[in-house]
């Protein structure tokens, strides 16, 4: 026995893995398939869902009745669809986007489409006046729709217009007027200049029509404009209200950046309310100053006249031949020398004469036209809160010391210099201090993972593959891998019990438990250990130097 073992023994090559497979048994053999064939499958079904293509939307916001009419032209059409959004979109492979939407539109789908002025392309011949008005009010408002649409904050848009029948009479005439309804993008908003630019849009595109006349609605209803007809509780429009609002943080702000240095950015809280006079007033006055100096006075105008006249000569004197004498030329007196008295001569008797001298004066005219300015301020009120004091003591417990008067003073006194205070104007300021709470502030409530719309969107595209993955791997290892690695091992032969008990030349039967304790005998203790070895890494082998013992043959 010693001499056998001494020489190398080969190894014996191990019957093939086909060979092994064949010679499984049957329930091996038909997870071996089963699983074969569930692997194949999920690999062909992750090959015909990703082979699908990306889908995008053909339409969306479509109502029943056309969404059906448009589901039932793409089965026509043999076009794949699917639905999206809670079936309020209809989804397509987006490589034919485009020609579905244009062979749709051909056929008149979807009905609902905004039409503009290509509605006067299909005018029929004998159409009435009525229904070119409303084909033209129709288009005018779809032109104006696909304008306000393209804006990028609003998502869709819808225009009616107001358009009254003119007639003859200039002051019986009604003026049109327009609403807008958008529907706004999630979580954009539309500022002031963008409202206004809409407002302005509208009604440079229809005739008479006035901005004061355009209003504009969001989704939820709410009034986004405020027209001149619809004021406010305090009579002012939207421009008048921006003014005031502006003029009010102006004075606000500067109260806070003459006392945020004093006395800290979070120990500060203004407000200032002021009354604006928007008013338009204008006044014309007339004085007359009195001449109450003729030297002074201008003379305008001057007019004099004379009148006189006489009644004839007539007989005078004593009667004779004296008295009927022509009149002596007078003569006067040389050097001063007196001379007699001439005798009563002929004169005039009852002569009589009228002079009027008319002068008129300019007089003092004095016109004053005053107009109101708009926007003058009335008065004003400011409210100013002041924090305490905070101190804080070696051991870290803060305590609130409230100002003093004279520091109260300073600060009001700051607030009324910083807004102009006028106290014939009637202004007001109140400046108090008192301790500020510190609130906690509050976190946004966030949703949780499992809600948030980035993990849905995630599991919607990957949750098919996922899954399809997660078959396999359960195909493979689950059935594929153990009957592959059953194939692969190498059969184990259990030794017989009649090659141990051939070795000894004798009637008696060997046990197999008796066979190591026999041979535990101290000189061979080594080649016994290789003999367990051998016996344990190749039983194959040992079997066969077994049955050549009985044989007689030689190891080979």
């Amino acid at each position: 026995m010693e001499q056998a073992l001494a020489p190398a023994v080969p190894l014996a090559v191990a019957p093939g893995a086909l060979d092994r497979v064949m010679a499984m048994p049957a329930a091996t053999k038909m997870k071996l398939g089963a699983g074969v064939a569930g692997l194949a499958a999920v690999i062909v079904a992750i090959c015909l869902w990703s082979s699908q293509g990306d889908y995008r939307v053909l339409f969306a916001n479509l109502p029943d009745k056309e969404g059906g009419a448009v589901v039932a032209q793409l089965s026509t059409m043999q076009v794949p669809y699917k639905f999206a959004e809670g079936g309020t979109a209809i989804l397509v492979p987006a490589d034919k986007v485009n020609e579905v939407r244009l062979k749709l539109a051909s056929a008149g789908l979807p009905k609902s489409s905004v039409v503009g002025f290509e509605l006067m392309d299909n005018a029929k011949f004998g159409q009435t006046q009525t229904q070119e008005r409303v084909n033209l009010q129709r288009a005018l408002e779809g032109e104006l729709t696909r304008t306000i649409s393209s804006i990028d904050a609003v998502e869709s848009a819808r225009v009616h217009l107001a358009l009254p029948n003119q007639n003859g009479f200039f002051r019986e005439q009604q003026k049109p007027s327009a609403s807008v309804v958008l529907m706004l993008r999630g979580g954009r908003t539309l500022d002031r200049s963008q409202l206004a630019g809409i407002v302005h849009l509208v009604a440079s595109s229809v005739p008479e029509l006035q901005t004061r006349d355009v209003s504009v609605l969001d989704q939820t209803g709410a009034l986004l404009t405020e027209n001149g007809d619809r004021a406010n509780s305090q009579g002012l429009d939207a421009t008048q209200l921006q003014y005031r609002t502006q003029m009010e943080a102006s004075y606000t702000k500067r109260i806070q950046e003459l006392l945020e240095p004093v006395i800290g950015r979070e120990n500060l809280r203004a407000s200032v309310t002021a009354d604006i006079d928007f008013s338009q007033s204008e006044a014309t006055s007339e004085q007359f100053k009195p001449n109450g100096n003729p030297a002074d006075a201008t003379v305008r105008s001057q007019q004099s006249s004379d009148a006189g006249g006489s009644a004839g000569n007539v007989p005078s004197g004593v009667p004779g031949a004296s008295s009927n004498q022509p009149p002596v030329p007078a003569t006067a007196p040389i050097n001063g020398a007196s001379a007699p008295l001439q005798a009563a001569q002929g004169g005039t008797v009852g002569a009589n004469g009228h002079r009027e001298t008319v002068t008129n004066y300019e007089v003092d005219r004095t016109v004053r036209v005053t107009r109101n300015a708009t926007g003058l301020v009335r008065h004003l009120n400011a409210a100013v809160v002041v924090n305490q004091k905070v101190n804080t003591d070696a051991k870290g417990k803060t305590t609130s010391t409230p100002l003093s008067q004279d520091e109260m003073d300073k600060l009001t006194a700051l607030v009324q210099e910083a807004i102009g205070y006028d106290q014939t104007r009637g202004d007001s300021v109140k400046v108090i201090n008192a301790p500020f709470k510190a609130e906690a502030a509050l976190k946004a409530e966030e949703l949780p993972l499992w809600k948030q719309q980035w993990l849905l969107d995630l599991l919607r595209a990957g949750g098919v593959p996922a899954g399809l993955t997660l078959v396999a791997l359960a195909v493979l290892f689950g059935l594929v891998r153990p009957a592959v690695m059953a194939a692969l091992a190498p059969p184990v032969v259990e030794p017989r019990d009649e090659g141990l008990n051939a070795v000894v030349d004798d009637a008696n039967e060997l046990p197999m438990d008796a066979l190591p304790e026999l041979l535990e005998a101290p000189h061979m203790a080594k080649k016994l250990e290789s003999a367990r070895q051998l016996a344990k890494d190749n039983p194959t082998v040992v079997a066969n130097i077994v049955r050549d013992w009985v044989n007689g043959e030689s190891a080979a």
